[in-house]
């Protein structure tokens, strides 16, 4: 069946760095899209990045371009968020997830990892 499994969240501090990875099982990687989100107390579930896993194209949201950094391993299956310049309002849990193509909308990914916490503190 489909898996995905993040891991490396934790707690830093404010303007220090985390790396996200997400492991995939399942599934021709080369032909999804994985996208990363997250999801803080009292607010929406966020749309932050999506990489297309076949040609690398990425996106960004605006909140977190130009310090967080989407990449793809295609030979371990694996989709990572380097996460730096972190700021406190950055904290939350934050998902991988699989679809077709690259999009914010959540509802439009098929497949879901477990989350992974990130806390920042000032």
């Amino acid at each position: 069946e489909v898996q995905l499994v993040e891991s490396g969240g934790g707690l830093v501090q404010a303007g220090g760095s985390l790396r996200l990875s997400c492991a995939a099982s399942g599934f021709t990687f080369e032909s999804y899209a994985i996208g990363w989100f997250r999801l803080a107390p009292g607010k929406e579930r966020e749309g932050i990045s999506c990489i297309t896993n076949g040609d690398g194209v990425t996106y960004y949201a605006h909140s977190v371009k130009g310090r967080f950094t989407i990449s793809s391993d295609n030979a371990k299956a694996t989709v990572y968020l380097q996460m730096n310049s972190l700021k406190p309002e950055d904290t939350a849990v934050y998902y991988c997830a699989a679809a077709r193509l690259c999009g914010s909308d959540w509802w439009k990914y098929d497949h879901w990892g477990q989350g992974t916490q990130v806390t920042v503190s000032s």
